[in-house]
């Protein structure tokens, strides 16, 4: 513990992770939580921050975000202004606003039958006991030291509660903001969803920047479905430039429940998603999708896991990568059929298009399988734009940049059409063609 914690703070000489715990973590906390925030940085100090002689980050170079010396956000005064053009307006939506991870009822508004969002602060300060069943159930610490950091500096975020057999019709919209000043800083947003038995709900979360500083967001999302419940969870993470961006989602799915994700990263300078969906119940059902677009120098990684622990249990995973410049990307993929786990149906496919000849990406699913009645197939391709179809449009008169852009928005297409949500998909729809053509327009 001692060498990590002096390593971190030698760091510029300036703060450590480790002082602005003492002076901002666990203050007026009920026992079970400082407990809880004391261990992971505990934990946090034995593993420090990964490096790529790890097998899990190998390709994933977080050297960055160690050496520069974030401090927490200060809390600001919230003006709707903070929130600038959003990404996409959801009419009739439950809008939650977090502002450097934190809670803003200012910004917040909307309220909809079944469906409970709190700030996970005052539910920590009024009722922390309700809490205890599920935080910090599923994203464990030991391994993880962001899981870890984001624990030890657990604050504030949003609790969503949806009531048994309630069919929420408005969306649910978790808006993240973070303000980037001249002081790099950090922001560790906590999120809380439990779907009670029999309940269907949908859920946006989006994530900004406002401004141009050094900005650092390590979020983790923990996601109980109860029996029979559906919840679709669409993700939008636009950050800026300068930012690093960093995630882990754990979900737990009972049995014939459905969770269905969806995600899109499209900005920050590196980003790392670690994905976990459990189908803990016989029947659940898991759908994991994804489309990831980076140009210039930009770094995208995405890991998943999805454990089938329950017999009749199926999933499917789609990731698609967009790649230009001399972007990086990963996917890791893995499915794990645990024995006892029969009739498992289970697929799983990536699929990358490489735009430049400096761009690259590496990707490993894996298949780890220990029940003998089950259907499991997986599958990766990297490539650059199919000639005979870009010979085909210029054959008919359509310029080869043009042409370029066609193929590759239709490529990007069948993800954005699986959002449910007509708002949501038009606006990313428009997003990646605008962006998708602003390249074109640049040959």
């Amino acid at each position: 513990m001692g060498a990590t914690m002096q390593t971190t703070r030698e760091v510029d000489g300036h703060v450590s992770h480790f002082e602005a715990f003492e002076r901002t973590a666990g203050k007026n906390a009920p026992a079970w939580i400082a407990a809880m925030r004391r261990e992971a940085m505990g934990r946090f100090s034995e593993l420090g921050f990964p490096t790529t002689r790890q097998e899990e980050w190998r390709f994933t170079n977080v050297s960055a975000i160690a050496r520069t010396a974030f401090v927490p956000a200060p809390r600001r005064i919230a003006r709707a202004e903070c929130l600038g053009e959003p990404l996409v307006a959801l009419p009739g939506a439950v809008r939650v606003v977090l502002v450097d991870g934190r809670f803003e009822p200012g910004l917040s508004a909307g309220a909809s039958s079944g469906v409970s969002v709190r700030s996970l602060g005052r539910v920590l300060a009024e009722e922390p006991e309700a809490l205890k069943p599920h935080l910090g159930r599923l994203a464990d610490v030991r391994t993880n030291a962001f899981t870890a950091l984001n624990t030890a500096f657990l604050e504030d975020g949003a609790v969503v509660t949806i009531a048994p057999r309630a069919v929420v019709d408005a969306p649910v919209e978790i808006v993240h903001v973070a303000t980037a000043a001249a002081e790099p800083s950090m922001r560790h947003p906590r999120i809380l969803v439990v779907a009670g038995e029999g309940s269907q709900a949908r859920l946006v979360e989006t994530y900004l920047t406002q401004g141009d500083g050094a900005a650092f967001t390590n979020a983790v999302t923990e996601i109980v479905a109860d029996p029979g419940a559906v919840l679709d969870h669409y993700r939008v993470q636009n950050e800026s430039a300068a930012s690093s961006h960093v995630a882990r989602l754990e979900a737990s799915i009972g049995a014939s429940a459905a969770y269905r994700l969806h995600m899109f990263s499209f900005g920050a300078a590196l980003s790392r998603y670690d994905v976990n969906a459990a189908l803990a119940g016989e029947g659940a059902d898991a759908i994991l999708n994804g489309l990831y677009i980076s140009g210039g120098t930009q770094h995208v990684d995405h890991h998943t896991g999805i454990d089938h622990a329950s017999a009749h249990c199926t999933s499917h995973e789609l990731f698609k990568g967009i790649l230009d410049g001399r972007s990086t990307g990963v996917f890791n993929g893995r499915i794990l059929v645990r024995p006892g786990a029969q009739k498992t149906d289970s697929k799983q496919t990536n699929k990358n298009l490489l735009l430049s000849a400096d761009a690259l990406v590496q990707t490993n699913p894996q298949l780890e399988i220990y029940a003998d009645d089950v259907k499991c197939t997986h599958g990766a391709t990297i490539g650059q734009m199919d000639e005979t179809a870009l010979f085909y449009l210029r054959s008919r008169g359509i310029p080869a940049a043009q042409a370029s852009g066609i193929l590759t928005i239709a490529f990007a297409a069948e993800l954005v059409a699986g959002v449910r949500i007509d708002a949501l998909r038009a606006a990313l729809d428009g997003w990646v063609t605008r962006r998708l053509r602003g390249r074109e327009d640049s040959l």
